[in-house]
């Protein structure tokens, strides 16, 4: 089938995915869809993660040795963190004015007695300068091995100045670099035709297991963090594109819609990044400014995770029977933009700041454990709203980069 067709049948596929899921849901089947389905979308992912860091690593260097100096390097990187800092900070808001008008409104009951306060051991956080020590590698192949994406990020951008400095001594690796590159983006068309599977099937298994969760009372909360969502994609994104590279929203929105379907039932912007990179180029964003926005997106843009943060606080805290002051929202929005900026590309990577922005409240993080069963669900919607951020970030900075 044609390449521009794959939209579509990823669109059949999502449906036909939630329609077996319901299927098997309504059946009790639900295991089945576990056992024999499941198998074939962890499959796809597993080569999406295969290859996440050779994308990332050579895309890169290829992206910096296009813009041809290290001033453009610079000039593009500052734009970029400039980009997503604003508009983290702008969907902490958001989040957090939505979770507001949801509790005011007495939607957000006390799910204690109801779910229990399930234990959830997050992982330690050691303050920024451990995270700031830890960004540089002292194994090159220790960061590929576990795919530590702000590392790979750090050794792509050494060696992409290293190679643009070393001159005309450096033409063998520049070509080295392009050749590569050349054939990774074969092997990534191939992974891609295969997304239709993987959503799929992924979807099946989401339904059938989850269909409970949805009917249940969580879903009010769900419904909060959904809406702070399409706010924000519609008011910061769409109009960012229509206002910084006069593109409508209807075209922005249909450009990425790949991307953000990919990224919905995947749950993992760093394994969305080859699509997300055929999304952005399609849209008409510069190949060697994409290259380099995209994986530095997946790593460092985390709206969707800012907004669930802000949500999930503000529901915990109700159901502990604590309401949080404007000092403490304050402290919220300041923490989860810090908190999400750094956040792995990976399925899940959210509890683990969300246990740290509790962690600063005083909240108990122990109730991490009233959404846990459904965190897959909030994971699902705010990958989709990073991914589209990421696409929206490198149009930009295409846009403002040609003005220069």
């Amino acid at each position: 089938m044609k390449k521009n067709n794959l939209p579509v049948r990823i669109l059949i596929a999502l449906f036909a995915g939630i329609a077996v899921g319901l299927v098997c849901y309504f059946a009790g089947l639900a295991d089945f869809t576990a056992t024999y389905l499941k198998p074939f979308g962890d499959i796809f992912v597993n080569l999406l993660k295969f290859i996440v860091v050779p994308v990332v690593l050579l895309s890169m260097i290829d992206g910096i040795l296009s813009m041809g100096d290290m001033k453009q390097v610079g000039s593009v990187g500052v734009k970029t963190v400039a980009y997503f800092l604003c508009t983290t900070a702008i969907a902490c808001v958001i989040g957090l004015a939505f979770a507001n008008i949801f509790m005011g409104a007495g939607l957000f009951p006390d799910l204690s007695a109801e779910l229990g306060a399930a234990e959830y051991e997050p992982k330690a956080f050691n303050g920024f300068m451990s995270v700031l020590v830890d960004i540089f590698p002292s194994n090159m192949w220790g960061a590929f091995v576990n795919a530590n994406m702000l590392q790979v990020i750090v050794v792509s951008l050494f060696f992409g100045g290293a190679i643009m400095m070393a001159g005309e001594k450096g033409k063998l690796c520049r070509d080295i670099v392009g050749s590569f590159y050349a054939v990774i983006e074969r092997l990534m068309e191939f992974i891609i035709s295969l997304s239709p599977i993987g959503v799929f099937t992924y979807m099946a298994w989401v339904t059938a297991t989850q269909g409970a969760a949805i009917l249940g009372s969580l879903f009010l909360v769900l419904l909060c963090a959904y809406i702070g969502y399409v706010a924000h994609a519609v008011l910061v994104y769409s109009l960012s594109a229509q206002i910084f590279v006069g593109m409508s929203p209807v075209k922005f929105f249909k450009g990425a819609f790949a991307a953000m379907i990919f990224a919905f039932t995947s749950t993992s912007s760093a394994a969305t990044l080859p699509v997300s990179k055929e999304c952005a180029h399609e849209l008409g964003a510069k190949d060697d400014i994409a290259a380099f926005v995209l994986p530095l997106g997946s790593t460092i843009n985390m709206d969707g995770t800012a907004i669930y943060q802000c949500v999930a606080t503000v529901f915990i805290a109700s159901c502990a029977g604590i309401h949080l002051t404007m000092g403490q929202m304050v402290i919220v929005v300041v923490t989860a933009t810090l908190a999400s900026i750094g956040t792995a590309g990976v399925s899940g990577a959210g509890m683990i700041m969300l246990a740290m922005v509790l962690e600063t409240l005083g909240i108990p993080v122990a109730y991490i454990g009233l959404i846990v069963a459904v965190d897959r669900l909030f994971d699902m919607g705010r990958t989709c709203l990073n991914v589209t951020g990421d696409i929206a970030c490198s149009l930009c900075v295409s846009k403002w980069q040609t003005k220069k």
